[in-house]
């Protein structure tokens, strides 16, 4: 079982910055690979970037040059850094833990099978024109 809690939402205006934060507890040696998904009111959930145990990293073309996924192992967190934010880009931001090795595939595997990873609460982010 993986914990997982998000925090660093907020508002922003247009051309902005946020940095979301995900630390993780529970059995994280396990090695999990770790995302980033958002959900817009009234629309499905999305992926946006994952990030996979080696450090390999994967993202949906609308975000792509302006989000950037880490991941601090010694603190068990990950990290993405939202850059020149568009309204689009608001949204519920959930990571999400899932089954290693799947790279950009995380993305739509776990929208469409969310049962096989784990979630946090999510955290609210809206950008303002």
């Amino acid at each position: 079982q993986v914990q997982l809690v998000e925090s660093g939402g907020g508002s922003a205006e247009s051309g902005g910055s946020l940095t979301l934060s995900c630390a993780a507890s529970g059995h994280t040696n396990s090695g999990y690979m770790m995302g980033w998904f958002r959900q817009a009111p009234g629309q499905e959930r999305e992926g946006v970037a994952a990030i996979d145990t080696d450090g390999s990293t994967s993202y949906i073309d609308a975000v792509k040059a302006r989000f950037t996924i880490s991941q601090d192992n010694v603190k068990n967190t990950i990290y993405l850094q939202m850059n020149d934010l568009k309204p689009e880009d608001t949204g519920m931001y959930y990571c999400a833990a899932g089954t290693p090795g799947l790279g950009e595939l995380l993305l739509t595997v776990l929208v469409s099978s969310p049962n096989l990873g784990f979630w946090g609460q999510g955290t609210q982010v809206t950008v303002s024109s």
